[in-house]
């Protein structure tokens, strides 16, 4: 009896986990955009060093060996023959082409802000967009980072650490940052910033020109919807979680009102047999994918139960998110519980035992 064949729709964070989870029992083949995995994970470390950030965080897929079975397709989705089972995509020549499955994996994610983009990039676009940013940066004298989640304190944090004599300030909407952290976690980051230098301007929303999408870094004035004066900067990081689902291959009838692909509490996909979803795409919790590393295991396991008549586990996506926030710092790394206790590694020789667990590099790379 021949192996049932697999189709995960994007290799971002966790459709390459999920492709590594399913490599040994099934034929998997994953389609991904990018010539390799282009995290969307530690933007401030992406920003200021970029290039321990790449160390880690943009991987060809040929340095992973638990991905040797499994065929990757550089391309882009056009649309999806759900009756026939079959995905229709656009390679990077512009030729038309098709792959059937068996069972269909949705992992298309989102896209948020200038870091986090659908787009068909070679190896040396990424490199060039990434270059780019962190040059955007350099030249800058003074910073504003808007918003209140971890990619905006990630930004603020590691700009003020790389570049100290920069002006930055962090402007939020809430009272404090990290809302969907434990309170701890901003407690702890907060003294930090400040140490730093870092101005922290609680209770600001900024207002977003009409007709930006906020994907790209900006200068100039930014107006607050909040009543305070304006405030400007030579450089504006717009990191204010305005995320757009990566669905518009899919029908309408898969979708939320906003877009998203709708779940049940399995991570089937509602009216579409033999589909999936999981990570940012989904409909599942309004922290979309805190739970991640447990969520690709997860979604994996039922598959398997319901190709061979297991008993799938329900979802249970966790209250609070935890894990880095803001990324290495000095060759250690900073990890937070969901209770917020934060827990030092010494080294990077130290991390390979919390990679695997975590799922922060979605298994274990080929060395060289």
């Amino acid at each position: 009896m021949s192996r049932p064949r697999i189709l995960v729709a994007g290799l971002g964070d966790t459709g390459l986990l999920t492709a590594i989870h399913l490599s040994k029992h099934a034929d998997v083949v994953g389609i991904s955009s990018k010539p390799g995995l282009v995290s969307g994970q530690e933007l401030g470390l992406r920003l200021a060093r970029p290039r321990e950030w790449a160390r880690d965080y943009w991987v060809a897929f040929d340095r992973y060996h638990r991905l040797d079975s499994v065929r990757t397709v550089h391309g882009t989705m056009t649309r999806v023959d759900l009756e026939a089972r079959r995905v229709h995509l656009t390679g990077p020549d512009g030729a038309a082409g098709t792959e059937p499955y068996d069972v269909l994996v949705i992992a298309t994610g989102v896209t948020n802000g200038f870091w986090r983009r659908p787009n068909l990039q070679t190896g040396d676009q990424v490199a060039a967009a990434i270059t780019l940013d962190h040059e955007r940066l350099a030249a800058a004298g003074s910073v504003i980072v808007l918003g209140g989640g971890a990619a905006a304190v990630s930004s603020a944090l590691n700009v003020a650490t790389t570049w100290p004599d920069k002006r930055v300030d962090l402007y939020f909407p809430g009272g404090q940052a990290l809302p969907h952290h434990h309170r701890k976690v901003w407690g702890t980051l907060s003294k930090r910033l400040e140490r730093l230098g870092v101005g922290l301007h609680p209770r600001h929303r900024a207002v977003v020109p009409d007709g930006f999408g906020c994907d790209e870094i900006t200068s100039g004035p930014v107006e607050w919807s909040t009543g305070q004066s304006a405030s400007s900067a030579d450089a504006v990081l717009w990191t204010i979680g305005r995320v757009v689902p990566n669905t518009t291959w899919l029908p309408g009838e898969l979708l939320d009102e906003n877009g998203f692909v709708v779940v049940d509490e399995y991570l089937r996909v509602r009216g579409a047999p033999g589909v999936y979803a999981i990570g940012d795409v989904a409909a599942t919790d309004p922290l979309r994918t805190s739970a991640r590393s447990r969520a690709d295991g997860l979604l994996a396991h039922n598959i398997r139960a319901d190709l061979d008549g297991g008993t799938p586990k329900p979802f249970e996506p966790a209250a609070r998110r935890w894990g880095s926030v803001v990324g290495a710092q000095r060759n250690s790394l900073e990890v937070f519980s969901s209770g917020g206790r934060a827990f030092w590694i010494p080294a990077w020789s130290l991390l390979q035992p919390l990679i695997v667990w975590r799922g922060i590099y979605r298994g274990v790379r080929k060395s060289g």
